[in-house]
């Protein structure tokens, strides 16, 4: 994987939401400057321009999925052009959009790697395990299920989109930053055994330790995929996202999180999901996102081995 090419993919839809306006994400984080700032740290930036999918038809859930359909056309065009990336061996980002969209993107890293006889692991970072099902929903909106489609809990469209079900094994997951879970949803993940590092365990055992934890066991044939989702960090700096829950990582927490990805060395491919700027102030989340994007790509304050 040639870390130094890096492909910006916009997918502006809000299909999976239950609010509007994730569409718009994208534009946002090009405002914010991503690419001009990548290539600043001396990468090579391409923007692919946006996908273009079904519109959103706002309509209520049928069987407990909203928008099954369109979901899923969106999810197998993140899907391909994702794959499509790797291939060339090229590192993309996802501008999301909302979260739903993570079952075409990882659904995509995991064919890649099954394909290339590498290893993946996901970092999942977010306030919400995001492990619904139709069953457990209470809303139906998707952007709550993308886990559970990935580990094989949703409807078929959705969990064979990577060609292989389930398309992610629940062991490669680390969850970080979660703090809002469905009372039907605890018991699925605690089934499934994921491993979750909630706000409980970052605040009892400080972010270094869980980014330790999470990121042991790499090596030079593991695949890293990041996909963040806004939400997980604390309203009081990141205001742009639908699902706001208060008590999330601070400016430093998170800043540590992406510097320690960073040094790992392992990062292939992210997700940047649920930046929503009708609910930004003055574009601001989207700068800070795209802030943290820059460490994750080794900005840091001072020259380090």
């Amino acid at each position: 994987m040639n870390h130094r090419h890096i492909s910006l993919i916009g997918a502006p839809t809000d299909i999976g939401a239950g609010a509007r306006g994730a569409s718009m994400g994208p534009e946002a984080l090009r405002v914010a400057g991503i690419k001009a700032v990548l290539e600043g740290h001396g990468l090579h930036v391409r923007d692919r321009g946006n996908l273009a999918g079904p519109a959103n038809p706002w309509l209520p859930p049928v069987d407990g999925y909203r928008h099954l359909n369109e979901v899923v056309a969106w999810n197998q065009l993140v899907h391909d052009a994702v794959l499509a990336e790797l291939r060339l061996d090229r590192l993309p980002i996802v501008l999301g959009g909302d979260h739903s969209l993570g079952i075409g993107s990882i659904s995509a890293v995991a064919r890649f790697c099954r394909d290339a006889g590498k290893k993946l692991r996901v970092l999942w970072l977010d306030a919400h395990a995001d492990f619904n099902t139709s069953v457990l929903t209470p809303s139906g909106n998707i952007h709550g299920m993308p886990v559970a489609c990935l580990c094989g809990h949703g409807p078929q469209p959705l969990i064979e989109i990577g060609g292989t079900v389930p398309a992610l094994n629940p062991k490669a997951l680390r969850q970080i930053g979660i703090r809002s879970v469905d009372a039907g949803e605890k018991r699925l993940v605690h089934q499934v055994g994921l491993e979750v590092f909630d706000m409980r365990y970052i605040d009892e055992m400080g972010m270094r330790h869980t980014m330790e934890l999470a990121l042991a066991t790499l090596d030079t044939n593991t695949h890293l995929h990041v996909s963040f989702d806004v939400d997980f960090l604390d309203p009081d700096i990141a205001p742009g996202v639908d699902t706001t829950v208060p008590g999330g990582p601070t400016y430093r927490e998170a800043q540590l999180c992406m510097e320690m990805i960073a040094d790992s060395g392992r990062l292939a491919s992210l997700d940047v999901m649920e930046l929503n700027p009708a609910l930004d102030v003055r574009n601001k989340t989207a700068e800070l996102a795209v802030d943290l994007i820059e460490s994750l790509f080794g900005k840091s304050t001072l020259m380090r081995d």
